[in-house]
């Protein structure tokens, strides 16, 4: 077996991330925790990361021997309280700069003396929400990274689709002003790394000579998890997530009134900050609100039915990933399925009007065999392509002939 390199002969990467990989509870923290697995393997990593105020220490929280220096970069307190909320982005507008681009915005000085005083092979930059501190990272990188888990400009003018008149008109303000900066910042890069041929293509629309390199969502190899399924369907993510608000609200009121007419069938709920859709799901008893889960792969595994109902986004959804990895049938949107190499009523139920969503939760609901049969098909695309190593084969290419070895 080949010797993994002592730290010493390893070349440095520096990772910069606008929230730390671990502990893991999210997509984005799960997509950035499978790049810096994937480092730590071959490079000394030097970590940079942002911590919102209240989030748990990154320094106790990433496990041991993945990195060999953390820096975190504390964050300003921001209240939540809606009107707060109103205030900040209204002055965003007035200033044309995209919310989230502005909360990671005006650390220069402070990256720039971080990552000062050594050299790296690489710097690899999380979100597109950091990607100006290039200019900070180029002197001392030989090659820049930017690893794109959305295509903002996308993202924001999907959402504006499924909003009413007023924030829509908000929402195509950031999709535009988030299109100006992909235009500016994007060719800085030596590297992109997009979840998905469709990103892809919408950023070759954006820069002609970008090539970027498809670097799919995935999950941590998990062994097949035991199915004791009860009569209910299951609904997974960040809940205080735009898109998948707007899917609870669009499931609460145009589905749920449908498929609750079947008795018993309870609705599960699982994710973290679950005060956010309180006001939506309006104290129904057979609506099930879990809060955030330490395994959700095998709560998913529970359910009969996984419904991904999402009007809007950008990437991939690692809530399909994760009933995949259940094994548990999902019935999808075509936007809640976008990116995804998966084919309509083998892996899951692709279904957009109430009514066949309705009709397509029903018939999984009625037939076991149906379930066992795209279950298993889910399950078996995990294994195939959206695993950790699966995944990393992608980054071999944009890495190579970058790891030293021990000297004999």
């Amino acid at each position: 077996m080949q010797k993994r390199p002592s730290s010493s002969a390893k070349a440095r990467v520096l990772f910069l991330a606008p929230e730390a990989p671990y502990p893991v509870r999210g997509g984005g923290p799960l997509r950035s925790a499978s790049l810096l697995e994937y480092l730590a393997c071959r490079f000394s990593v030097h970590a940079i990361v942002f911590r919102q105020p209240g989030d748990p220490n990154p320094a106790q929280a990433i496990p041991a021997g993945r990195i060999e220096k953390l820096d975190v970069v504390e964050l300003p307190y921001h209240s939540k309280h809606p009107l707060a909320r109103a205030f900040r982005n209204s002055r965003r507008l007035i200033r044309n700069i995209p919310p989230l681009m502005d909360r990671f915005a005006g650390f220069e000085e402070r990256i720039a003396a971080l990552a000062g005083g050594y050299e790296f092979r690489f710097a690899v930059i999380e979100h597109f929400w950091c990607a100006s501190y290039v200019d900070q990272l180029r002197p001392s990188c030989q090659r820049v990274i930017l690893d794109l888990h959305n295509i903002e400009s996308a993202w924001y003018e999907s959402l504006a689709g499924s909003e009413g008149a007023a924030r829509a008109w908000v929402l195509r303000r950031f999709a535009a002003e988030s299109a100006v900066l992909e235009r500016r910042w994007l060719p800085k890069f030596d590297s992109l790394l997009v979840t998905s041929n469709q990103d892809a293509r919408l950023m070759r629309g954006m820069v002609q000579s970008a090539v970027p390199t498809i670097y799919p969502n995935a999950l941590p190899e998990i062994a097949p998890p035991t199915r004791q399924e009860g009569y209910e369907i299951a609904f997974s993510g960040n809940l205080e997530y735009q898109p998948n608000i707007s899917a609870i609200r669009f499931f609460r009121e145009k589905i749920w009134p449908v498929l609750r007419c079947r008795p018993d069938l309870t609705w599960k709920i699982i994710g973290k900050n679950p005060e956010a859709i309180r006001g939506i799901i309006g104290g129904d008893p057979r609506i099930v609100v879990t809060g955030f889960v330490e395994n959700a792969v095998r709560t998913l595994a529970s359910a009969r039915v996984a419904v991904v109902p999402l009007l809007a986004g950008s990437g991939t959804r690692v809530k399909i990933l994760e009933a995949w990895a259940a094994g548990t049938p999902v019935v999808s949107t075509t936007i809640g399925a976008q990116g995804l190499e998966s084919r309509d009523q083998e892996h899951l139920l692709i279904a957009d009007s109430p009514d066949r969503f309705a009709a397509a939760v029903s018939r999984l609901l009625d037939s076991a065999e149906d379930r066992v049969r795209i279950g298993a098909a889910g399950r078996k695309l995990y294994e195939e392509r959206y695993t950790w190593p699966k995944a990393w084969k992608a980054l071999d290419t944009v890495f190579e002939n970058a790891v030293e070895t021990d000297v004999v």
